[in-house]
């Protein structure tokens, strides 16, 4: 796992995952407290755990997902690109070629780009990914009003699999090795 993959997880397990933990053990020690002193109000710190827990969960199963997509495996690039525009809220556009299977380092390079150019972006954007094949090379363009130094992280991925990164105002340019 690269260090740029590494450190978003960890920016991510520091956020919404975390809160929910620490609420959850606050209110543990208070349950713990009020277990001895007023068992009826025992119910309602209960009550709140079992929510915070289930908000835990929920976040760690979302956490789980950005950090590696089930679609990945299951050939379906084009469909989650399009399904986490959607959840950003961000128009946008997937030129990816129909029942595309790639490697999953690829895959998931492109996922990875495309998640950041969606992070930089507004909802006033519109962002775009094009992806082609040619011969063993697989081409990608990100494009975006927004997109900027955000990918810049991502260059150090894209070249260790063999491929190239251009990065311009609005625009990025990469290939990535196929591989076949």
């Amino acid at each position: 796992m690269a260090d740029a993959d590494r450190r978003a997880i960890e920016r991510e397990l520091h956020g919404g995952l975390q809160q929910y933990l620490v609420a959850l053990a606050t209110t543990l020690q208070l349950a713990r407290r009020a277990a001895d002193s007023e068992p009826p109000g025992v119910g309602v710190l209960l009550d709140d755990m079992e929510r915070d827990v289930r908000r835990a969960l929920e976040e760690t199963a979302l956490l789980a997902q950005r950090i590696y997509p089930a679609a990945l495996e299951l050939g379906a690039l084009a469909a989650l690109l399009r399904s986490v525009a959607v959840q950003a809220g961000v128009p946008a556009m997937v030129d990816v070629p129909a029942g595309s299977s790639y490697a999953p380092e690829v895959a998931m390079t492109l996922y990875l780009c495309w998640l950041s150019a969606l992070a930089s972006a507004t909802s006033d954007d519109q962002v775009t990914i094009r992806v082609r094949e040619a011969g063993d090379t697989l081409t990608f363009e990100l494009a975006a009003d927004a997109l900027g130094p955000d990918l810049e992280p991502l260059r150090d991925r894209v070249e260790a699999l063999g491929g190239s990164f251009e990065l311009e105002s609005g625009l990025l340019v990469g290939s990535l090795p196929l591989g076949r």
